[in-house]
């Protein structure tokens, strides 16, 4: 499971995981709006991340981003380092 440490938003980390196909497979976010953030998560997992990424990628809160744009900068981290 991939931990990503958050900036700027409510949720203080989030845990992922992501199979051979680049799908989500569990998703949890620590700290932020609970019921707003188990909805997210049931919306987003068994999806591909890069569908992931475009829908949720910029969605502004407070602080220039939420926790759905961390989200989505957490799975663009991972790919990034998936390719290394």
């Amino acid at each position: 499971m991939a931990i990503y440490r958050t900036r700027g938003s409510c949720s203080r980390e989030i845990f992922f995981s992501v199979n051979n196909d680049d799908v989500l497979t569990e998703l949890k976010f620590l700290g932020g709006c609970s019921g707003n953030l188990q909805a997210v998560s049931r919306l987003v997992v068994g999806k591909k991340i890069d569908e992931i990424i475009s829908t949720l990628k910029g969605i502004q809160c407070r602080n220039g981003t939420s926790c759905p744009d961390q989200l989505a900068t957490a799975l663009e981290d991972y790919k990034e380092k998936k390719q290394i």
